[in-house]
């Protein structure tokens, strides 16, 4: 049996969402206000501003990487409950740092701290995976990307009209949300994972390395975890460069961007909170991912040659399909292992997507400061995107591959 059977298992669920739904908003609302607060503390164009911002992006997740598997672990061992609490108190302090900070050095320290807390998003999904029969599971994957979806609406959105006060109020506003969900989830978050099903905690399986080499164990799933990683540094692409591609490109403000932001969740949450469980059911997870890929690299390449305002959300349809494929792998991942595992495998996963967000952000704000920066040989500020169609496409290949293996 399993041991949330029954009616409370919507509900569990529902709280999880919410949870996270506040989380994203949280990360979502200081988006559009961090270039600026960047050019503020420094004194630098775009192309430097889009500098550090990919190297704070690569401190808060190079200590997400660090500290996932920890984290993931700490939940098999002591349930997932007071490991997702504990983090949400971390992630409010740390939001009121950053909203006082005096200088670029102190953004850093700030994002290190918020990359340590934000290692909870395994814990998250390890709870859906508790409470979800294998069927569906990657129908309530999708559900975590809806939640992701609809913070990325009414964060960068709100974001961006608090950001019209100053760059700076954002940052109190996602404090207090921190806080508001850690007294919510205190109140109102049951434990997942029961006694019995807990395992003993180890290094070995607890650190990041550790944690890759657990997935060894699981030849299956191997080729799926490539893919992933090409699919996870090619949406740097977008998520690491928007908010400085419409800057140098079209000037836009903080409003501007926040409000295109807030259409790229809307589409995100209707993909993988109402499409997904159309697609999977009727095509099957791995035509549904095939046809995801296949959306990505169309969009990305569309973006890169993007002329006109109009064009970036008329893009924006081929390039939010592609959110088809995140949920279908997770799905195809999640049942390739065992339920005592799952903590692991979602914890390694999540280590795997920071190792990614360590290398994406700097990679591509560094290819867009080199297309931008004055003196360029060649300016061309769509260059990250076409990078990334080159990686999603590399990531296809191997889905494909690995697809003709299953048939066989």
């Amino acid at each position: 049996m399993h041991p949330m059977a029954g009616s409370a298992r919507p509900a569990a669920v529902g709280f999880i969402f919410v949870t996270l739904l506040l989380d994203i908003t949280g990360l979502g609302i200081i988006i559009p206000v961090l270039p600026q607060l960047i050019q503020e503390l420094t004194g630098s164009d775009v192309s430097q501003a889009a500098r550090y911002g990919g190297w704070l992006l690569f401190a808060y997740a190079f200590f997400q990487f660090l500290f996932a598997p920890l984290v993931g672990a700490l939940s098999d061992r002591y349930g997932r409950r007071p490991v997702l609490l504990l983090s949400l108190l971390g992630f409010g302090l740390d939001y009121i740092v950053l909203a006082l900070a005096p200088t670029l050095a102190w953004l850093f320290i700030a994002r290190v701290v918020s990359g340590i807390f934000g290692a909870s998003f395994s814990t998250g999904f390890a709870y859906i995976a508790d409470v979800s029969p294998p069927e569906k599971r990657a129908q309530n994957f999708g559900l975590v990307g809806a939640a992701f979806g609809l913070g990325f609406i009414i964060g960068p959105v709100s974001g961006g009209l608090l950001g019209e006060f100053g760059p700076r109020v954002p940052f109190f506003v996602a404090a207090a949300l921190s806080l508001l969900n850690m007294a919510y989830g205190y109140f109102v978050l049951p434990e997942s994972l029961p006694v019995e099903r807990r395992r003993a905690f180890e290094w070995k399986r607890a650190n990041p390395i550790g944690a890759l080499v657990a997935l060894r164990r699981y030849p299956q799933v191997l080729g799926l975890i490539g893919s992933l990683v090409f699919l996870y540094i090619a949406s740097h692409a977008v998520q690491g460069t928007w908010s400085y591609f419409v800057i140098e490109k079209f000037a836009w403000s903080p409003k501007d961007i926040g409000l295109s932001l807030g259409v790229v969740g809307i589409l995100s949450a209707l993909v993988q909170g109402f499409l997904i469980r159309k697609a999977i059911p009727a095509l099957g997870a791995w035509r549904t991912l095939i046809f995801g890929m296949v959306c990505n690299v169309v969009g990305l390449i569309l973006f890169a040659l993007v002329q006109q305002q109009w064009m970036l959300y008329a893009f924006l349809i081929p390039y939010a399909l592609g959110g088809l494929a995140g949920p279908a792998l997770q799905g195809l991942l999640s049942n390739g292992v065992s339920e005592s595992e799952q903590g692991e495998l979602q914890g390694a996963m999540s280590s795997m997507m920071s190792a990614t967000s360590i290398v994406g952000p700097v990679l591509m704000t560094s290819i867009f400061a080199a297309f931008t920066q004055e003196g360029t040989g060649l300016y061309f500020p769509g260059a990250p995107f076409v990078a990334g169609a080159l990686l999603s496409a590399t990531s296809l290949v191997l889905i494909l591959g690995q697809y003709r293996k299953s048939k066989l």
